[in-house]
């Protein structure tokens, strides 16, 4: 049975943004977690680069262009979301190692995968940077898997606590993803409207499932549970990608969801089983966190349940559960 895959870069590193939540001291901290557990059995590699073509599948030349220019010069696409002289190695190997997870994963070279770089991307739209977010590696992975490697069908499951607008708008009118969010409401974005359900081809494609401020452990379960699993099987993906941030945490500071660091290895366990049912490869893309110790515990967990460890218990739907489960029947056996 080959390893488990762990993708990072120290270009990670490069990409300075100063007194900044998304910093990158994130990466450390990971990575000395994973050290102290004895690598959890995972093999190690460098992300590479994207490749152009890779990013073009999701981003227009005009993006990529853009992007590029602000790293060059330095500046900011908003108030949140500086870029600098080392952003644009950091934005391209954070992509390269979603793509490269995913060649992997398809290959049978790795049952699964975890990429631990930065920027994350899930906020970044097609031609918009925005929310810390300059290139969205998990669209860009999962598009990659549909036009360069033969898949037909892919699952984003994105638990990070802030709606992934990014790939909701990457895949909206698609059939070839089901795009599955978890996320605070209100919250920033702003968007991920229980109502959102995709446009056109799309319609139903998109299963945006916002939750309320406190929410913990069994709403996210119950979720996957009672609503993503079920569409899940429907559907029948050929890959399952997870969006995974961490700031759904309870010790996060940009959120009020109550999240503790077993909860990830329950909602890991829960991804890792779904893609065992179903017979397919899994991986996760880094996306938020910013509490150093919450975010490096709540990652192991996640490795420590992707490569075998540990259960989901199984939870009751709750209120929230029962709506999203109403709002979404009319598409999926729910």
């Amino acid at each position: 049975m080959p390893a488990p895959l762990f993708l990072r870069h120290d270009a990670s590193l490069g990409h300075d943004t100063g007194a900044h939540p998304e910093r990158a001291a994130r990466i450390p901290a990971i990575e000395r977690e994973l050290q102290a557990r004895g690598g959890l059995g995972y093999e190690v590699r460098d992300a590479p680069e994207a490749p152009v073509e890779a990013l073009l599948r999701v981003h227009p030349q005009s993006h990529v262009d853009a992007v590029r220019a602000m790293c060059e010069t330095g500046g900011s696409f908003d108030l949140d979301t500086p870029a600098g002289p080392g952003s644009w190695e950091a934005a391209l190997t954070g992509a390269g190692a979603a793509v490269a997870m995913v060649e992997a994963l398809v290959a049978g070279e790795a049952p699964c995968g975890f990429c631990a770089l930065r920027p994350p991307g899930h906020h970044a739209e097609p031609a918009t940077a925005m929310g810390f977010c300059l290139f969205n590696s998990v669209a860009v992975g999962a598009r990659h898997a549909i036009g360069a490697l033969g898949l037909e069908r892919v699952l984003i499951l994105d638990w990070d606590v802030h709606h992934g607008n990014g790939t909701n708008a990457a895949f909206h009118a698609s059939r070839e993803v089901l795009f599955a969010s978890i996320h605070q409401s209100p919250l920033y974005p702003g968007t991920g409207a229980l109502s959102d359900i995709g446009s056109g081809e799309g319609a139903g494609y998109s299963l945006n499932l916002p939750v309320p401020p406190g929410s913990g452990e069994e709403t996210f379960l119950g979720l996957l549970q009672h609503v993503v699993a079920p569409a899940a099987r429907a559907f029948e993906p050929q890959l399952v990608l997870v969006s995974a941030g961490y700031d759904a945490h309870a010790d996060d500071p940009l959120a009020e969801c109550e999240l503790t660091d077993s909860s990830y290895g329950a909602l890991a366990a829960g991804v890792r089983d779904l893609a065992g049912e179903l017979g397919v490869p899994f991986g996760a893309v880094l996306e938020g966190g910013y509490d150093l110790r919450a975010l490096s515990a709540s990652v192991a967990e996640t490795l420590a349940a992707f490569a075998g460890d540990g259960t989901a218990p199984e939870v009751d739907p709750d209120a929230v559960t029962e709506r999203s489960r109403a709002a979404h029947a009319a598409h999926w056996p729910l």
